[in-house]
């Protein structure tokens, strides 16, 4: 598989204003103001917003796109919090939904010595987890040329119907499908749960997104890295892109015509939260100018060259949303690459 040189121009990628409309969950992360410490060691949390879809929506408007996001947060102090934060960075929140009684969800998280992410979540049952089919907008569903989702909206009712509402409503109305795995495996009930409800829309997704961890998770594999066990298991008929993200180390792609690599951009990292829902905001803010992206191999490349810096960007700043780059610190760190936006 072909890996992108250092050197060489990445074509000037115009972000474009056809609509992103991002389902799941938004939620408070309380992180650790000390790096490298267990959740148990941490003396002092500071609070961020946080989840996928939440994110990916906030990066792609940061880069200059049109996006909207379609979630329940409790009618709470937090809930506000977040909703004003979406508003604040472009984001149509007009889809957001507000539960009296239930609690906006919260997670600690950390970033341990060695590298690892520790994850408790507080969600009994957050209100996230309670948004309902008749609680949708379906105009703004309607009018999302791309429509994101990840895997957390589908473990508990009544959200999971509301997801598969929301997805057969923007499928009826020609919207691509894309489909960020993003596995948080305490919130499921077990591991078979987890494998059935996240296989379970598989086929319905147009681009796909997971991560080597999550390949050896999904196929039972010990080797990630195996193009025969990514296409024999992964890649259904109806699937026009699928995403394999390899950290710092860059990503793949598979499409039915062509697959490669594509090497990442070097930076000094402080924290990974929100890297991968970065790279997902960078690719979907130039798919939703290109709907035909995928069949044209040297322009895949170049969107996924930007994608990786958008990527490597957030993880030189803490937190996720705070961190999401602008095109212009996109473009810089790109000419500082050797792989500079041209034209």
């Amino acid at each position: 598989m072909a890996e992108t040189p250092a050197s060489g121009g990445v074509k000037d990628l115009e972000a474009s204003s056809s609509l992103v409309v991002c389902f799941g969950e938004i939620l408070i992360d309380f992180v650790p103001l000390v790096s490298g410490v267990s959740l148990s060691e941490a003396p002092v949390f500071e609070k961020a917003p946080g989840g996928a879809p939440a994110n990916v929506a906030v990066s792609i408007s940061r880069l200059g796109g049109s996006s909207a996001f379609i979630g329940k947060v409790g009618d709470d102090p937090f809930g506000h919090m977040l909703a004003d934060i979406l508003k604040n960075n472009k984001v149509n929140n007009s889809g957001m939904r507000f539960d009296h009684k239930a609690k906006t969800a919260l997670a600690f998280v950390s970033l341990k010595s060695d590298g690892e992410r520790e994850f408790l979540f507080f969600r009994n049952p957050s209100a996230d987890m309670l948004l309902q089919e008749s609680e949708l907008d379906v105009k703004l569903i309607k009018q999302a040329k791309i429509f994101h989702f990840g895997s957390i909206s589908l473990i508990n009712e009544p959200c999971k119907s509301a997801h598969l509402a929301a997805m057969a409503i923007a499928k009826k109305c020609g919207s691509i499908l894309t489909y960020d795995v993003n596995l948080r495996l305490p919130l499921w009930p077990s591991e078979d749960a987890a494998r059935k409800g996240i296989m379970g829309i598989w086929d319905q997704a147009d681009v796909i997104k997971v991560s080597e961890d999550e390949i050896t998770f999904l196929t039972g594999s010990d080797d990630p890295y195996d193009d025969s066990v990514v296409l024999n298991q992964l890649f259904h008929p109806n699937l026009k892109l699928l995403l394999v993200s390899e950290g710092a180390k860059g990503c793949r792609y598979y499409t039915k015509q062509f697959k490669g690599r594509v090497g990442g951009v070097k930076v000094k990292s402080i924290d990974t939260t929100g890297a991968g829902d970065a790279f997902v905001g960078g690719i979907l803010s130039i798919l939703a100018s290109d709907l035909n992206l995928y069949e044209d191999e040297k322009r895949l490349r170049e969107a996924l060259v930007f994608a990786n810096a958008c990527g490597a960007l957030v993880v030189t700043k803490k937190g996720a949303i705070p961190a999401m780059p602008t095109r212009e610190e996109v473009r810089q760190i790109l000419k500082q690459e050797g792989r500079g936006l041209t034209g």
